[in-house]
């Protein structure tokens, strides 16, 4: 059983735990956060030693798919690791297309602003990123829009603080990647990777554990499928005793 599932005594302590679990399943936890960090670190630490392109891009592509490997050879789960092998294969074409060292940043520069951009746009259409993110992981699914509005504003919350805070981070990278070299845009966009990620992280953390409790639709499909067969089998048992009965009065 893990947090997700397990009951407290508290219901308040208990609604941070499952938050807590909830957010450290969906964005990675730790390992998470070292995977999508260390790529990039090792690009431009041999790029700022030797300024050769080629075995920057090579070294962090490798130990990307050296991650991914782990990951197999524990049998956990690759999805964050697969993104890190994706985010850093498409800057490795870009900067070898380019033949600037630069442009290996620049793919994870506007995913950066793109998902910015989705977080408030989707957050003014009513449907915050957040909620679609979390909602699976809380087995709540999208029952937070019609049924749970306390749950909805706090998803809301937590999607402009993530827009807002990678909007902040494109505003400091975008300028350094047109007026910076290269090893000075590695070196801040290294520096700029956890941080702003964290206080997201927390800022939501914060939102949801003052939230309303989700809804667990899947445990609400379970009861109307138990209460189905119930119906049924009570169904039976009433055609069952009317069969009986006929057969008693016919013989």
């Amino acid at each position: 059983m893990t947090s997700l599932d397990k009951p407290t005594e508290d219901p308040q302590q208990d609604a941070r735990a499952v938050t807590e679990a909830a957010l450290f399943e969906a964005f990675g936890g730790v390992r998470g956060m070292v995977e999508t960090v260390v790529p990039g670190l090792l690009f431009v630490t041999i790029f700022t030693i030797n300024k050769d392109l080629h075995w920057s891009a090579i070294a962090a592509l490798g130990v990307s798919l050296l991650l991914v490997v782990v990951r197999l050879v524990m049998r956990d789960t690759v999805k964050h690791a697969f993104s890190g092998v994706f985010g850093v294969a498409f800057g490795v074409v870009f900067a070898m297309m380019t033949g600037n060292a630069k442009d290996f940043y620049l793919p994870g520069m506007l995913y950066t602003l793109g998902l910015a951009v989705a977080y408030i746009v989707t957050t003014l259409a009513g449907v915050p990123l957040i909620g679609l993110i979390l909602g699976p992981v809380f087995k709540e699914n999208l029952s937070w829009r019609t049924r749970n509005p306390g749950r909805k504003k706090a998803y809301a919350k937590a999607s402009w603080a993530w827009g807002l805070i990678l909007l902040a981070k494109c505003a400091v990278l975008f300028p350094l990647y047109w007026w910076a070299n290269t090893a000075q845009l590695g070196w801040v966009l290294v520096a700029l990777k956890i941080p702003p990620f964290l206080l997201a992280v927390w800022l939501t953390w914060v939102f949801l554990a003052k939230a309303p409790a989700p809804i667990d639709v899947f445990a609400e499909m379970e009861a109307e499928e138990q209460a189905e067969k119930e119906r049924e089998a009570a169904l039976a048992q009433e055609d069952a005793e009317a069969t009986a009965g006929r057969h008693r009065r016919d013989t």
